[in-house]
């Protein structure tokens, strides 16, 4: 199962770098036009049409609204923040990719793209380095992390189970499925049909303030 979810993030992270590189990232883009370019795009690289949640694009004030809000549809502005999030399935395998992107030279936009990085890699150090962790000791460190980088965490979640469409049905009410505060499962027992659990950790910082947030997304394993 874990080749076949690194094949998938592999083929995501791809469609990332030739978002990037085909300069879909403008200003005067809306938040819409971008996320239907990005499906396009992904449709002609590998055929997907089918995603296991709603593709995201945040922009601006957009950046601090947390996975189930639906924002306005904004413009890009040519100094903006933006964070991209799709879930797309490559042969029934679930990849789930979050990347920020800065346009301009604004340090502190930048430094939030930083350091959302570098605390998804403190927070899968943590996550390794217990042999038993639940889902509350994960989402409580990364919610530290967020304070030690000088932001608020800006997620009710800080990851969740993934694997072969359809996983687990991520019910709320069930936070067995969530790194979440009132998950106090092992993040690493096994699943109801005896394989190990597999999940994505997500880092979402922001400032409430400044009206900025950032997001990074992929495979904990």
């Amino acid at each position: 199962m874990i080749t076949n979810l690194i094949e998938a993030e592999e083929k995501a992270s791809e469609l990332f770098v030739q978002i990037e590189e085909k300069g879909l990232i403008v200003p005067g883009k809306s938040e819409k036009e971008l996320n239907t370019e990005i499906f396009n795009l992904a449709f002609e690289l590998y055929g997907i049409k089918k995603y296991w949640h709603k593709r995201i694009i945040r922009a601006g004030k957009n950046t601090l609204k947390p996975y189930d809000e639906n924002p306005e549809n904004l413009t890009i502005q040519k100094d903006d923040i933006l964070f991209i999030d799709f879930g797309p399935i490559f042969d029934e395998w679930e990849a789930d990719f979050g990347r920020t992107y800065v346009l301009g030279t604004d340090i502190l936009k930048h430094k939030l793209k930083d350091d959302i990085q570098l605390a998804w890699k403190d927070c899968k150090a943590f996550f390794t380095s217990k042999k038993e962790i639940t889902g509350a000791e994960l989402y409580n460190y990364a919610v530290r992390t967020a304070k030690n980088y000088g932001w608020e965490f800006g997620g009710e979640i800080a990851g969740h189970i993934i694997g072969h469409f359809p996983h687990e049905k991520l019910e709320k009410e069930d936070k067995s499925n969530y790194i979440h505060p009132d998950n106090h499962q092992n993040l690493n027992e096994f699943d109801k049909s005896g394989a190990k659990r597999e999940w994505i950790l997500e880092i979402h910082f922001v400032n409430k303030e400044k009206e900025i947030g950032g997001f990074f997304e992929q495979l904990l394993t």
